[in-house]
Protein backbone atom coordinates (compact mmCIF):
# COMPACT_ATOMS: atom_id res chain seq x y z
CA UNK A 1 0.00 0.00 0.00
CA UNK A 2 2.84 2.39 0.87
CA UNK A 3 4.53 1.56 -2.44
CA UNK A 4 1.36 2.42 -4.36
CA UNK A 5 1.01 5.73 -2.54
CA UNK A 6 4.64 6.63 -3.22
CA UNK A 7 4.25 5.61 -6.87
CA UNK A 8 1.10 7.73 -7.22
CA UNK A 9 2.84 10.70 -5.60
CA UNK A 10 5.78 10.30 -8.00
CA UNK A 11 3.45 10.20 -11.00
CA UNK A 12 1.69 13.38 -9.83
CA UNK A 13 5.02 15.15 -9.41
CA UNK A 14 6.06 14.09 -12.92
CA UNK A 15 2.75 15.28 -14.36
CA UNK A 16 3.08 18.64 -12.58
CA UNK A 17 6.69 18.94 -13.75
CA UNK A 18 5.76 18.12 -17.36
CA UNK A 19 2.91 20.63 -17.20
CA UNK A 20 5.28 23.34 -16.02
CA UNK A 21 7.74 22.44 -18.77
CA UNK A 22 4.88 22.54 -21.27
CA UNK A 23 3.77 25.96 -20.04
CA UNK A 24 7.33 27.26 -20.25
CA UNK A 25 7.69 25.80 -23.76
CA UNK A 26 4.48 27.50 -24.92
CA UNK A 27 5.64 30.79 -23.37
CA UNK A 28 8.99 30.56 -25.16
CA UNK A 29 7.24 29.75 -28.44
CA UNK A 30 4.92 32.74 -28.03
CA UNK A 31 7.85 35.05 -27.30
CA UNK A 32 9.79 33.67 -30.27
CA UNK A 33 6.80 34.30 -32.54
CA UNK A 34 6.54 37.88 -31.29
CA UNK A 35 10.25 38.41 -31.88
CA UNK A 36 9.87 37.10 -35.43
CA UNK A 37 6.97 39.46 -36.11
CA UNK A 38 3.54 38.70 -37.48
CA UNK A 39 0.85 39.54 -40.02
CA UNK A 40 -2.75 39.11 -38.88
CA UNK A 41 -6.08 39.65 -40.63
CA UNK A 42 -9.39 40.40 -38.92
CA UNK A 43 -12.63 40.79 -40.86
CA UNK A 44 -15.40 42.89 -39.30
CA UNK A 45 -18.48 44.31 -41.02
CA UNK A 46 -17.06 43.48 -44.47
CA UNK A 47 -13.81 45.30 -43.70
CA UNK A 48 -10.51 43.36 -43.64
CA UNK A 49 -7.97 44.79 -41.20
CA UNK A 50 -4.48 43.55 -42.07
CA UNK A 51 -2.00 44.32 -39.29
CA UNK A 52 1.75 43.72 -39.47
CA UNK A 53 4.19 43.85 -36.57
CA UNK A 54 7.91 43.47 -36.00
CA UNK A 55 9.78 44.31 -32.77
CA UNK A 56 12.38 46.27 -34.75
CA UNK A 57 10.22 49.33 -35.48
CA UNK A 58 7.88 47.32 -37.71
CA UNK A 59 10.64 46.60 -40.21
CA UNK A 60 9.84 44.04 -42.88
CA UNK A 61 11.98 40.93 -43.34
CA UNK A 62 11.26 38.65 -46.29
CA UNK A 63 8.92 36.34 -44.37
CA UNK A 64 6.63 39.19 -43.34
CA UNK A 65 6.66 40.61 -46.87
CA UNK A 66 5.49 37.23 -48.17
CA UNK A 67 2.80 37.06 -45.49
CA UNK A 68 1.62 40.57 -46.33
CA UNK A 69 1.36 39.70 -50.01
CA UNK A 70 -0.62 36.54 -49.24
CA UNK A 71 -2.93 38.38 -46.82
CA UNK A 72 -3.72 41.12 -49.34
CA UNK A 73 -4.35 38.53 -52.07
CA UNK A 74 -6.66 36.56 -49.76
CA UNK A 75 -8.63 39.66 -48.75
CA UNK A 76 -9.00 40.64 -52.39
CA UNK A 77 -10.47 37.24 -53.25
CA UNK A 78 -12.79 37.08 -50.23
CA UNK A 79 -16.36 37.90 -51.32
CA UNK A 80 -17.22 38.87 -47.73
CA UNK A 81 -14.63 41.69 -47.83
CA UNK A 82 -15.56 44.99 -49.46
CA UNK A 83 -12.61 47.14 -48.37
CA UNK A 84 -9.13 46.54 -46.88
CA UNK A 85 -7.35 48.53 -44.17
CA UNK A 86 -3.56 48.10 -44.02
CA UNK A 87 -2.01 49.03 -40.67
CA UNK A 88 0.82 48.22 -38.28
CA UNK A 89 0.94 47.66 -34.53
CA UNK A 90 2.40 50.10 -32.01
CA UNK A 91 2.21 53.85 -31.47
CA UNK A 92 4.78 56.03 -33.21
CA UNK A 93 6.35 53.95 -36.04
CA UNK A 94 4.36 52.78 -39.02
CA UNK A 95 7.17 50.95 -40.82
CA UNK A 96 10.97 51.15 -40.74
CA UNK A 97 11.26 49.58 -44.19
CA UNK A 98 13.70 46.78 -44.99
CA UNK A 99 15.14 44.65 -42.20
CA UNK A 100 18.81 45.56 -41.69
CA UNK A 101 19.47 42.13 -40.20
CA UNK A 102 18.25 40.50 -43.39
CA UNK A 103 20.00 43.00 -45.68
CA UNK A 104 23.38 42.37 -44.06
CA UNK A 105 22.90 38.59 -44.40
CA UNK A 106 22.54 38.75 -48.21
CA UNK A 107 25.59 37.19 -49.85
CA UNK A 108 24.64 36.76 -53.51
CA UNK A 109 22.74 38.58 -56.23
CA UNK A 110 19.81 36.17 -56.46
CA UNK A 111 19.14 36.38 -52.72
CA UNK A 112 19.32 40.16 -52.90
CA UNK A 113 16.93 40.37 -55.81
CA UNK A 114 14.48 37.98 -54.14
CA UNK A 115 14.47 40.08 -50.97
CA UNK A 116 13.60 43.28 -52.83
CA UNK A 117 11.02 41.39 -54.88
CA UNK A 118 9.26 40.94 -51.54
CA UNK A 119 8.47 44.67 -51.53
CA UNK A 120 7.58 44.52 -55.23
CA UNK A 121 5.12 41.70 -54.54
CA UNK A 122 3.36 43.66 -51.77
CA UNK A 123 3.05 46.74 -54.00
CA UNK A 124 1.72 44.65 -56.88
CA UNK A 125 -0.70 42.85 -54.55
CA UNK A 126 -2.15 46.20 -53.49
CA UNK A 127 -2.28 47.36 -57.12
CA UNK A 128 -4.06 44.21 -58.29
CA UNK A 129 -6.40 43.88 -55.30
CA UNK A 130 -9.95 44.49 -56.60
CA UNK A 131 -10.85 46.23 -53.33
CA UNK A 132 -9.79 49.69 -52.20
CA UNK A 133 -6.86 49.51 -49.74
CA UNK A 134 -6.81 52.22 -47.05
CA UNK A 135 -3.56 52.92 -45.24
CA UNK A 136 -3.55 53.74 -41.51
CA UNK A 137 -0.25 55.45 -40.67
CA UNK A 138 0.22 56.20 -36.98
CA UNK A 139 3.87 57.22 -37.08
CA UNK A 140 7.14 57.44 -38.99
CA UNK A 141 7.59 55.69 -42.33
CA UNK A 142 11.01 54.95 -43.81
CA UNK A 143 12.00 53.46 -47.17
CA UNK A 144 9.67 50.56 -47.88
CA UNK A 145 7.20 52.03 -45.38
CA UNK A 146 6.90 55.11 -47.60
CA UNK A 147 6.36 52.70 -50.49
CA UNK A 148 3.37 51.20 -48.71
CA UNK A 149 1.95 54.69 -48.17
CA UNK A 150 2.34 55.35 -51.86
CA UNK A 151 0.83 52.06 -52.95
CA UNK A 152 -2.41 52.17 -50.93
CA UNK A 153 -5.39 53.81 -52.58
CA UNK A 154 -6.17 56.19 -49.70
CA UNK A 155 -3.85 57.02 -46.83
CA UNK A 156 -4.72 58.60 -43.46
CA UNK A 157 -1.99 59.58 -40.98
CA UNK A 158 -1.27 61.27 -37.68
CA UNK A 159 0.86 64.42 -37.37
CA UNK A 160 3.67 62.15 -36.11
CA UNK A 161 3.95 60.38 -39.48
CA UNK A 162 7.17 61.87 -40.86
CA UNK A 163 8.55 60.21 -43.99
CA UNK A 164 12.02 59.52 -45.36
CA UNK A 165 13.42 57.57 -48.31
CA UNK A 166 16.74 56.58 -46.73
CA UNK A 167 17.95 54.11 -49.34
CA UNK A 168 20.65 56.30 -50.91
CA UNK A 169 22.19 56.83 -47.46
CA UNK A 170 23.04 53.12 -47.32
CA UNK A 171 24.27 52.88 -50.89
CA UNK A 172 21.21 51.68 -52.77
CA UNK A 173 18.16 53.64 -53.93
CA UNK A 174 14.35 53.59 -53.68
CA UNK A 175 14.12 51.66 -56.93
CA UNK A 176 11.33 49.23 -56.04
CA UNK A 177 9.13 51.60 -54.03
CA UNK A 178 9.87 54.54 -56.32
CA UNK A 179 7.11 53.92 -58.90
CA UNK A 180 4.40 53.76 -56.22
CA UNK A 181 5.66 56.87 -54.44
CA UNK A 182 6.16 58.82 -57.67
CA UNK A 183 2.69 57.87 -58.89
CA UNK A 184 1.23 59.40 -55.74
CA UNK A 185 3.36 62.54 -55.25
CA UNK A 186 4.86 63.27 -58.66
CA UNK A 187 8.40 63.33 -60.02
CA UNK A 188 9.55 66.55 -58.31
CA UNK A 189 8.59 65.53 -54.76
CA UNK A 190 9.90 62.00 -55.37
CA UNK A 191 13.24 63.47 -56.44
CA UNK A 192 13.42 65.52 -53.25
CA UNK A 193 12.85 62.45 -51.08
CA UNK A 194 15.24 60.21 -53.01
CA UNK A 195 18.15 62.68 -53.12
CA UNK A 196 17.89 64.12 -49.59
CA UNK A 197 17.94 60.67 -48.06
CA UNK A 198 18.77 61.68 -44.48
CA UNK A 199 16.13 64.38 -43.97
CA UNK A 200 12.67 63.74 -42.55
CA UNK A 201 9.70 65.33 -44.28
CA UNK A 202 6.75 66.16 -42.04
CA UNK A 203 3.30 64.62 -42.27
CA UNK A 204 2.03 68.01 -43.39
CA UNK A 205 4.54 68.00 -46.28
CA UNK A 206 3.41 64.49 -47.20
CA UNK A 207 -0.23 65.65 -47.21
CA UNK A 208 0.58 68.67 -49.37
CA UNK A 209 2.31 66.41 -51.90
CA UNK A 210 -0.58 63.93 -51.94
CA UNK A 211 1.02 61.00 -50.13
CA UNK A 212 -1.44 61.37 -47.25
CA UNK A 213 -5.09 62.19 -47.84
CA UNK A 214 -5.78 63.40 -44.31
CA UNK A 215 -3.56 64.18 -41.31
CA UNK A 216 -4.95 64.22 -37.75
CA UNK A 217 -3.60 65.12 -34.32
CA UNK A 218 -4.31 61.70 -32.81
CA UNK A 219 -4.66 58.07 -33.81
CA UNK A 220 -8.18 58.09 -32.38
CA UNK A 221 -9.18 60.69 -34.98
CA UNK A 222 -7.47 58.65 -37.70
CA UNK A 223 -9.37 55.53 -36.66
CA UNK A 224 -12.67 57.40 -36.58
CA UNK A 225 -12.12 58.77 -40.09
CA UNK A 226 -11.09 55.37 -41.48
CA UNK A 227 -14.00 53.61 -39.79
CA UNK A 228 -16.51 56.08 -41.23
CA UNK A 229 -15.04 55.87 -44.73
CA UNK A 230 -14.66 52.09 -44.69
CA UNK A 231 -18.29 51.64 -43.59
CA UNK A 232 -19.47 53.88 -46.43
CA UNK A 233 -17.38 51.92 -48.92
CA UNK A 234 -18.66 48.59 -47.59
CA UNK A 235 -22.15 49.73 -48.60
CA UNK A 236 -21.06 50.86 -52.07
CA UNK A 237 -21.35 48.87 -55.29
CA UNK A 238 -18.46 46.34 -55.31
CA UNK A 239 -18.34 46.20 -59.11
CA UNK A 240 -18.20 49.99 -59.39
CA UNK A 241 -15.32 50.08 -56.88
CA UNK A 242 -13.49 47.30 -58.73
CA UNK A 243 -13.77 49.13 -62.04
CA UNK A 244 -12.81 52.44 -60.44
CA UNK A 245 -9.70 50.88 -58.97
CA UNK A 246 -8.80 49.49 -62.39
CA UNK A 247 -9.08 53.02 -63.79
CA UNK A 248 -6.85 54.41 -61.02
CA UNK A 249 -4.10 51.91 -61.93
CA UNK A 250 -4.66 51.53 -65.68
CA UNK A 251 -1.26 53.00 -66.62
CA UNK A 252 0.61 50.50 -64.43
CA UNK A 253 0.07 47.17 -66.19
CA UNK A 254 3.81 46.93 -66.89
CA UNK A 255 4.74 47.04 -63.21
CA UNK A 256 5.36 43.28 -62.88
CA UNK A 257 8.30 43.64 -65.25
CA UNK A 258 9.30 47.12 -64.06
CA UNK A 259 9.53 46.18 -60.38
CA UNK A 260 11.39 42.97 -61.26
CA UNK A 261 14.00 45.10 -63.03
CA UNK A 262 14.13 47.52 -60.11
CA UNK A 263 14.59 44.64 -57.62
CA UNK A 264 17.58 43.50 -59.68
CA UNK A 265 19.14 46.97 -59.32
CA UNK A 266 18.83 46.88 -55.53
CA UNK A 267 19.87 43.22 -55.38
CA UNK A 268 23.15 44.09 -57.07
CA UNK A 269 23.88 47.23 -55.06
CA UNK A 270 23.20 45.62 -51.67
CA UNK A 271 26.30 43.44 -52.20
CA UNK A 272 28.64 46.41 -52.62
CA UNK A 273 31.29 47.13 -50.00
CA UNK A 274 29.82 50.62 -49.59
CA UNK A 275 26.36 49.29 -48.71
CA UNK A 276 27.63 46.55 -46.39
CA UNK A 277 29.71 49.10 -44.43
CA UNK A 278 26.84 51.62 -44.35
CA UNK A 279 24.36 49.05 -43.00
CA UNK A 280 26.82 48.02 -40.30
CA UNK A 281 27.14 51.67 -39.23
CA UNK A 282 23.38 52.09 -39.12
CA UNK A 283 23.00 48.90 -37.07
CA UNK A 284 25.65 50.07 -34.60
CA UNK A 285 23.65 53.28 -33.99
CA UNK A 286 20.34 51.42 -33.50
Amino acid sequence: MRTSVRTLALVLVLIQTDTKHLQIKFLIMANDKRQLGSVETKVENQIAYITFYHPSHNSLPGRLLADLTASIDTAGQNDEVKVVVLQSAGDRTFCAGASFDELISIKDFESGKQFFLGFANVINAIRKCPKFVIGRVQGKAVGGGVGLCGAVDYCVATKWASVKLSELAIGIGPFVVGPAVEKKIGSSAMTQLAINATEWKSAQWAQQKGLFTEVYDSIEEVDEHIQTLAQKLSNSNPEAMRLLKRVFWEACDHWDQLLDERAAMSGKLVLSDFTVAAIERFKAKA
